[in-house]
């Protein structure tokens, strides 16, 4: 049986400081935080998808997970609904730093415009709109 895959539905980030993280991925981009499972594990929600924040000193036992994930690690690219210009607005009223950008990407359904900060961790975060550079 062939089958397609339709969406992503989580992803799991490894974290120096869990509260931190997700205080910052509520705080900056939004997202809401939630408790979950037998071991209070927290994630934030946005859309119809989630992001597991893991703990840096959870076991394989614990946490069911890749090999060698360690914080920092990753490149994320979020697609928010503003132009790039407001998201750059955004960041510096977080006092969050860019790291480059306004700038013109190639996403899965065309050209986007991006801004590139990073999380508390250092993992790299893209903040991409489809549209029109301003």
């Amino acid at each position: 049986m062939r089958f397609a895959v339709d969406r992503l539905d989580h992803l799991v980030i490894t974290c120096n400081d869990v509260e931190i993280m997700a205080n910052w991925y509520q705080r900056v981009l939004g997202m809401e935080m939630e408790s979950f499972g037998p071991h209070n594990r927290t994630s934030v929600r946005f859309g119809g998808q989630k992001i597991n924040l893991r703990p840096k000193a959870a076991t394989q036992e614990d946490w069911f997970t890749g090999v060698g994930c360690v914080p920092g690690g990753n490149d994320l690219c979020f697609i928010v609904t503003v132009m790039a210009d407001d998201v750059v607005a955004h960041l510096k009223e977080c006092g969050v730093a860019i790291e480059a950008g306004p700038v013109e990407k190639a996403g899965a359904l065309g050209t986007i415009n991006s801004v590139y900060c990073r999380d508390p961790d250092g993992n790299l975060i893209e903040i991409s709109s489809y549209g029109e550079m301003r």
